[in-house]
């Protein structure tokens, strides 16, 4: 039992080191500030298109009809970063899993051999005393302390997104607050990534946030 209860906590240890590894690529060094376009480069397909402060193209999502239950994060190359699959038996609350790079067993009925790394989950307004809060996300689905919260407001694109301690990490701002005085319509908007935070993570929950709440 000891030997269980040791291998088990060494699981869960080396799990949370993963997601930590992951999320902090970058440790140091100033924020980053993408620039989200709500449109896929794809004719006919709706998506994301996701440019950097040098005009680089660096993510991007191109959401085939076909799919409605997953969304890709992709590189600029077209490279899948992250899969996001809405989870299922996970009662009512509207709970979306992250996994690294594509899950490719879409089409089969078994469950993917891969863990999420996250899973992010839509408040539930009977459920909750603050309205501002959108999502949490947790490292694992018996979690129940959030790694990070999402509250504002997507549909007028104003949101942040707090760690454990409550630090903003990451915040969607409208594009034309930051121009002044041209609006730029709310299909295109600010997203600033602070140091420590995954930049495509972060991308990552501004797509749930668009499915949850557009």
């Amino acid at each position: 039992m000891f030997l269980f209860l040791k291998s088990s906590s060494r699981s869960v240890h080396e799990e949370h080191q993963e997601q930590v590894e992951y999320l902090s690529k970058s440790t140091q060094g100033p924020c980053t500030s993408l620039t989200v376009w709500r449109k896929s480069l794809i004719v006919n397909c709706n998506g994301f298109t996701v440019i950097d402060s040098d005009g680089n193209l660096v993510y991007r999502v191109d959401n085939y009809m076909g799919r409605p239950k997953e969304l890709i994060l992709m590189d600029g190359s077209g490279k899948s970063i992250l899969t996001m699959r809405r989870g299922k038996n996970l009662g009512l609350v509207d709970t979306w899993l992250v996994y690294r790079g594509e899950v490719d067993d879409y089409c089969t009925s078994s469950t993917p051999s891969e863990k999420p790394i996250f899973y992010v989950r839509k408040r539930i307004n009977i459920l909750h005393a603050n309205p501002n809060v959108l999502a949490y996300v947790y490292r694992r689905s018996s979690d129940k302390r959030y790694a990070y919260m999402i509250e504002g407001s997507y549909s007028q694109r104003s949101c942040k997104v707090l760690d454990e301690t409550k630090r903003v990490v990451a915040e969607i701002r409208r594009k034309d607050a930051i121009i002044g005085g041209i609006s730029l319509g709310l299909d295109v908007f600010l997203l600033r990534v602070q140091a420590g935070l995954d930049p495509g993570f972060a991308m990552a929950l501004v797509l749930l946030l668009d499915r949850m709440f557009s």
